[in-house]
């Protein structure tokens, strides 16, 4: 490794270089890379739901509704002139109203009443709104000014095209605050003024190589593009702040190329094991099924995989640059001591342990109480202009959905038959399809060509169903699980299903699915880098059941509370939480084992929480805080979920490092840690024994 870094040093310009103008083209590409807001996106292509929307986008124009607009106070022949409006936004594919749901020729007058308080209720007017996907963005604010802001409009459309305009704006304030937060850490964790735009720097270029070379996925999911960043900033700041460290520890036995040249030898397995564990905690992410979990895992383990490189060989040449200005401007230290800190914990950190292991089954089984929502249609609550048009809605027409039913061409017979078993499910409101319209008699060549296009393919028959339900929860699986038993009767294997309710029925199917496997690799990856690293098999153990414990005490809050989970904000917290928090724990246990060369057991918990505290510290209120703050300020539920989780958690893993993990050291001490004051002076006196009994009598 000698060699290998002395090259880096001797070529530290030329590498300089290199990377900033990296940088900078990454930082170009950034603008080219797509956003996808869309969750049912991102389900996997086997998904039922998935091949239906592929086999429908095939034969048909036009798409399945995805939006609801609500008109106030109008006449139906008013209601039939904004029909005509809405019809006229570009982006919008098909409006479906009354009109379209009973023979063509049928006056108003002569609806059935459910069926007219589906679509006209207390002179309200609901509308079922097709928008094309590529125009979502421009499509709903259109809608919007024809409707005006006194009306109401919900859907996955709508909560896209918000999500989108809102989470660009409010992850620039994030990373804003967030940046101002980490200098003033530095600043005050440092001995210099300079030192935390050197760190800075380092974290400035790696997160814009990262950012910049995503674009090699073509597409990033909301996630990603919302908390990415961040996210490295805040589980790969410690690498550099590390390795200044090392290099001002050197360089007072050695001259500045000598003493970097050692630093990086002397820092490169810890610095490695601690990113490594976190890559593999990220890369766990890409084993879901459900895309956003790939999406999120990889850019993120390749966000920490740059960061580590940009420390190995970015970083020398910036800190060899700049130490003396370093020098110049070193201030004293501003925070105190942390020894006292360490005496009090030590007197105390084995009760805790105690109490810890108690409340690790209760804090398992209470975590997985939690009730969860799998699909979109909560994240945007109450207080929100979504969140209030949908409660507008829901309160007048209540709860509705649309799913389309794709059946093969030609047996209006069997279709007729179909629709009726349809008609008896309580839960559906309306049936469109060309039965319903025409009846099995009247000739097709009687219908508009627009409408029949939207009813008829090449191939198969659409049937559109009005159902009185939500977009999820139990009745909505049972009627989902209804509605496809019917199908199967009557098109044994040749029908499709798709809708918002089917895509998060398989949506929940898919994401439940990845629950155990997720969760257990995640562990055993992480067991396998610290079991080889740590040569040690308690060890790892230890370490993993101590954030493992932190995390579910962390998901029990929810339950206690009474919130449900948003289940993809769960799954990515279980793997973000252990990767990224488990770096405190391997930091502190090599310092103990480091410690216990020179000092007994206790002294060994004082000397190492006074010795750590701060670097623990420094990078765990710097997630806590990202994550608080894309709790706060985020608009958008899911993401909001999981900057709560994210910040919370943090500290449930600094509090079990810091007070909890020195117990379990402390206690199982004789099982890993074997090069002692103690064990060396037993050897020396066995030596000395030795060598005076082969004395001659």
């Amino acid at each position: 490794m000698k060699k290998f870094y002395e090259g880096v040093i001797k070529a530290r310009g030329i590498i300089i270089l290199l990377f900033l103008i990296a940088a900078g083209i990454c930082g170009y590409c950034q603008q080219f890379i797509s956003v996808n807001y869309d969750i049912n996106a991102y389900l996997p292509d086997d998904a039922p739901s998935t091949k239906a929307l592929n086999v429908m986008e095939d034969e048909f124009d036009g798409a399945i509704p995805n939006a609801r607009v609500m008109v106030k106070n109008v006449t139906q022949q008013q209601a039939l002139k904004y029909k005509e409006k809405l019809e006229a936004v570009d982006g919008v594919s098909s409006v479906t109203w009354l009109d379209d749901n009973m023979p063509y020729d049928m006056p108003l007058s002569m609806y059935s009443k459910k069926l007219v308080q589906t679509y006209y209720k207390d002179k309200n007017a609901l509308f079922s709104v097709t928008i094309d996907e590529d125009k979502i963005n421009s499509a709903v604010p259109a809608i919007r000014k024809v409707i005006g802001e006194d009306n109401a409009m919900s859907g996955s459309a709508v909560s896209t095209a918000i999500s989108t305009a809102s989470t660009v704006k409010e992850v620039r304030r994030i990373v804003i605050i967030a940046v101002v937060f980490l200098l003033i850490v530095l600043i005050i964790t440092t001995n210099s003024w300079v030192e935390p735009f050197v760190v800075m720097a380092g974290l400035g270029v790696a997160i814009l190589i990262n950012a910049g070379s995503n674009l090699i996925f073509g597409e990033i999911s909301f996630v990603t593009n919302a908390a990415g960043n961040i996210l490295q900033l805040a589980v790969s700041l410690d690498y550099s702040v590390f390795l200044i460290h090392r290099f001002d520890e050197c360089r007072q036995k050695m001259e500045p190329k000598k003493a970097m040249r050692e630093a990086l030898c002397l820092s490169t397995s810890s610095i490695l094991s601690s990113g490594l564990t976190t890559v593999i905690g990220f890369l766990a992410l890409a084993l879901m099924r459900f895309k956003i979990g790939p999406d999120l895992g990889l850019a993120l383990a390749k966000g920490v995989a740059i960061s580590l490189i940009t420390v190995f060989l970015f970083m020398p040449g910036v800190i060899l640059g700049t130490y003396k200005w370093m020098d110049k401007t070193a201030h004293k230290e501003f925070l105190p001591s942390f020894r006292h800190f360490g005496k009090v914990i030590s007197r105390i950190t084995v009760p805790l342990a105690c109490i810890f292991v108690l409340i690790i089954v209760p804090s398992y089984i209470t975590s997985n109480k939690n009730s969860y929502y799998y699909g979109s249609s909560h994240i945007f609550g109450a207080g929100t202009q979504l969140g209030d048009d949908t409660k507008d809605i829901e309160d007048v027409f209540g709860k509705n959905d649309t799913y389309v039913l794709l059946v093969p061409k030609g047996d209006m017979i069997t279709e007729q038959k179909l629709s009726d078993k349809l008609h008896d499910i309580d839960q559906v409101t309306a049936v469109t399809s060309l039965p319903d319209i025409l009846g099995t008699t009247i000739p097709k060549s009687m219908l508009p060509d627009k409408l029949l296009s939207q009813l008829e393919s090449e191939h198969y028959d659409r049937m559109v169903i009005s159902v009185s339900a939500d977009y999820e929860g139990a009745k909505t699986e049972k009627l989902v699980e209804k509605i496809r038993q019917f199908a199967q009767d009557y098109y044994p294997d040749e029908y499709y299903l798709a809708g918002e309710g089917v895509s998060t029925y398989d949506l929940m199917d898919t994401v439940t699915a990845d629950m155990v496997r997720v969760n257990l690799l995640a562990i055993g990856a992480v067991f396998v880098v610290l079991l080889l690293t740590m040569k040690s098999f308690v060890l790892p153990v230890v370490l993993v059941a101590t954030i493992e414990t932190a995390i579910w005490i962390n998901l029990s809050v929810p339950y206690i509370e009474g919130k449900p989970l948003f289940y993809i904000a769960y799954l990515i917290l279980s793997s973000i939480q252990l990767g990224a928090t488990v770096d405190y724990a391997i930091l502190f246990t090599e310092r103990y084992k480091e410690n216990r060369r020179t000092f007994d057991k206790k002294q060994s918990i004082v000397e190492t929480i006074s010795n750590v505290t701060s670097s623990i510290l420094t990078s765990g209120s710097v997630l806590t805080v990202v994550g608080f703050l894309l709790g706060i300020i985020s608009t958008h539920g899911l993401l909001s979920q999981l900057g709560y989780l994210l910040g919370r958690g943090t500290i449930c893993s600094l509090i079990a490092v810091l007070f909890v993990l020195p117990g379990f050291l402390y206690l199982l001490d004789k099982i890993f840690v074997k090069d002692t004051v103690e064990a060396r002076q037993k050897k020396k006196a066995k030596k000395t024994v030795k060598k005076l009994q082969e004395l001659p009598s």
